[in-house]
Order: C-alpha cells, then structure tokens, then sequence
C-alpha cells in the first residue's frame, strides 16, 4: 500500500505541474479528428482531397496535446495552436464530427488559462522570505545568516 500511495502522490506532484486536463482534452480531440480521415482515406483518397488537411490538422492537434504534457511552460502557444487546427479542421475531417473541435476549443482554452504554481507550500506561505530575497539581492549582502 505504501508503494502504490507513493506512486499516486507522484502522479498528483506530476499532474499539478502541468496543464493535464487541458492536454488531456486536446488529445481526445486529435484522436477524434483524425478518426474521420483515416475512415474515410480508402474510399475518397483522390488527388485533390481534403483528406490529407484533415490527417495534418488532426495530427496538430494531437501533437499540441503531447506537448502540453512535455512543455508545461509553452501552455499559452499551444492552446493557441490546438485551437486554431482544431477549428480549421472542420475543412477537412468534418471537425471530428464536431465533437473534435468542441473538445479541441475547450483544451486550447484550457491551456491558455493555465497558470503554473511554483514554489512550495512553505514558500508560498512565508511572504517575509521573499521581501529578504529581494533586499537581499539588491544589496549584494547576506541578510539572513545560514
């Protein structure tokens, strides 16, 4: 039990750091955009169709979730991106049926409002710690002795 809690816990220290549900909500959104054009590539695969759009607009919005995982602080131009393929994908994959640009929209505006927390809890709660930072780094000298 104490291995599996720790495990859990990592999960959480991981996840708070990230903008997971906003990736994981883009990721679903690629997975359904590019499940219309892989449908439909055997049987209108045809030079000059819109397939190929659907497959590269799909595959970005897919991709802008995976890096949202990776790159927590490129939050803000990810969102932007998966929002942008996830609409232009109505072109060309039918929006996933429109349910893959509902959920590409609401990712990417997810990951736009995603602020990171850093610091700990202690950090966080000891505003006196950060005025003896900022003394202390203006005026070159140690205030707080170790």
């Amino acid at each position: 039990m104490g291995a599996d809690f720790s495990k859990r816990k990592r999960f959480k220290n991981w996840r708070t750091k990230r903008p997971f549900w906003a990736a994981t909500l883009s990721v679903i959104s690629g997975i359904i955009i590019l499940s219309v054009p892989v449908q439909l590539y055997e049987i209108a695969a045809a030079p000059g169709s819109m397939i190929v759009i659907g497959l590269l607009l799909g595959g970005l919005t897919l991709l802008m979730g995976i890096l949202g995982f990776m790159m927590p602080r490129l939050s803000t131009l990810l969102g932007i991106l998966a929002i942008l393929s996830s609409v232009l994908s109505i072109m060309g994959a039918l929006g996933g049926f429109l349910i893959g640009t509902i959920l590409g929209i609401i990712g990417g505006s997810m990951m736009i409002a995603w602020n990171p927390k850093f610091g700990t809890k202690e950090s966080l709660s000891h505003p006196i710690y950060d005025q003896l930072a900022e003394k202390e780094a203006a005026s070159g000298k140690e205030l707080v002795p170790e």
